[in-house]
């Protein structure tokens, strides 16, 4: 029988974090336990207001399925995740922290490391470092204080070039763009040549998720290779990306966990498809549940521990772009109970 805890936290970010959809200074999450015996297995799920999406909700929604789920008996991780897509319908956030605690148990369980337990030799993509929309002294500021090979720059509007210009002056490092779909068509066709002469090596999600017609025509005079990221939340959403984007930015939280992510991964590499897996500004726990996908992936935004001021658990190093996991059976990391524990 499974033991059901679970933990809300408020984080606060190293800086104000602004994009093209708002700002926040804390970031809402829900990091979620399943014990059995001594071990116990984490999994985590950040709120996202512009998804509609709070940690009480979740909680509510939990709470609802308690009983349920304690009565699960975890012999397989995927069909741990059928059991809770059936259980829990729509709840895709608060199911990705149940399937990542549960991966989390189960490697634990048979004694390795997650990325071993899913056949994987270990190889990681450098990771970038994020950004936010700041003034133009404020983001040169973060980067000198943060020295990376790789930046991922938060973009809401054509005017921010010239932030673009101005990072450009103090780094050779190559920088991708997130527009969070704050483009027209004709804004990034006029960008992209000078994007391309700044060294931006990615586009995320130029256009409005709806815009499938225009992002076709955009990927095909495109030089900068253009990820899908509000464009493709779940499985169904991958093949409707292939003549739209040269890519696509998998979240586990906005899919439903590991298992889905897998499928996905399988299913972009049949189609061709670049594979990118992103953060939402997850702690070490739904972090690390990302660096265990690394073997598996061409690129890497697994940044939330170094935007957070505060974090709930231990176990990954960042060093240089490259992301480096425990060793230790699960996820490998640590949670911080007696300095966070909530109930």
């Amino acid at each position: 029988m499974l033991q059901l805890r679970h933990f809300s936290f408020d984080l606060a970010f190293e800086y104000p974090f602004t994009i093209a959809k708002g700002t926040k200074t804390h970031q809402p999450t829900l990091v979620v336990g399943l014990g059995m015996g001594r071990l116990a297995g984490f999994g985590e799920a950040p709120a996202i207001s512009y998804y509609h999406v709070t940690v009480d909700s979740m909680i509510a929604a939990l709470e609802e399925k308690r009983g349920v789920i304690e009565r699960y008996a975890l012999i397989d991780p995927q069909r741990f995740w059928h059991f809770l897509h059936h259980l829990l319908p729509g709840q895709n956030f608060l199911i990705a922290a149940l399937d990542i605690a549960g991966w989390d148990l189960f490697a634990q369980l048979r004694r390795v490391p997650l990325y071993q337990l899913l056949g994987l030799q270990w190889k990681a993509p450098l990771c970038d470092y994020t950004l936010g929309l700041d003034t133009a002294d404020k983001m040169v500021e973060k980067l000198k204080t943060h020295p990376w090979p790789l930046y991922k720059i938060k973009m809401r509007s054509p005017e921010d070039i010239d932030l673009i210009r101005t990072l450009r002056q103090h780094t050779d490092a190559p920088f991708r763009v997130d527009a969070n779909e704050a483009f027209s068509f004709d804004d990034a066709k006029a960008l992209i040549p000078e994007l391309h002469a700044l060294n931006v090596t990615m586009i995320e999600q130029p256009l409005n998720k709806t815009e499938w017609d225009s992002m076709k025509e955009l990927k095909a005079i495109s030089n900068i290779p253009l990820f899908a990221d509000e464009s493709c939340v779940e499985e169904e959403d991958v093949a409707k990306c292939v003549d739209a984007f040269h890519g696509i930015n998998i979240k586990l939280t906005k899919c439903g966990g590991i298992t889905p992510a897998l499928r996905m991964i399988e299913q972009a590499r049949k189609l061709n498809l670049k594979v990118m897996v992103g953060s939402m500004n997850e702690s070490t726990i739904g972090s690390a549940a990302i660096a265990h996908l690394l073997p598996l992936i061409d690129e890497t935004d697994a940044d939330g521990p170094l935007l957070l001021k505060e974090d709930v658990a231990e176990g990954l190093q960042y060093e240089n772009g490259i992301i480096k996991v425990s060793g230790a059976p699960g996820l490998g990391i640590r949670f911080r109970g007696k300095k966070f524990e909530k109930q």
